[in-house]
């Protein structure tokens, strides 16, 4: 069986009828034995009720997982504010105007 691709379709049929034949044999041999075959296996099914509830469970963990947890309240952190120097306000003031000085300066030469 491992080169089933190398065999011709008469032999294909020939294999196929003897696999019959054996199956055949064993039912047979089974009913004078008195052996019970195994019956196929009933595919389970799940009961509406079971179904539903199911459904239900699912639906109370989504709406669970999706409702908003409420935090405990926590003290706001006041940020402190930064202070400046009126010196040091006046310094950077000082040099802004330079550098826009300069800037205009500088454009009013190439025009």
């Amino acid at each position: 069986m491992s080169n089933l691709l190398s065999l011709t379709s008469a032999q294909l049929k020939h294999a196929a009828d003897i696999k019959d034949k054996i199956s055949a044999l064993e039912k047979e041999l089974a009913g004078i034995l008195g052996s019970p075959t195994p019956a196929p296996k009933k595919k389970s099914k799940m009961s509406a009720a079971a179904r539903a509830k199911i459904a239900a469970a699912q639906k109370a963990r989504w709406a669970k997982a999706k409702t908003p947890v409420a935090k405990p309240a926590a003290k706001p952190v006041v940020k402190k504010k930064s202070t400046m120097s009126a010196a040091g306000r006046a310094k950077i003031s000082a040099a802004a105007k330079a550098r826009w000085a300069k800037v205009k300066a500088a454009g009013k030469k190439s025009l």
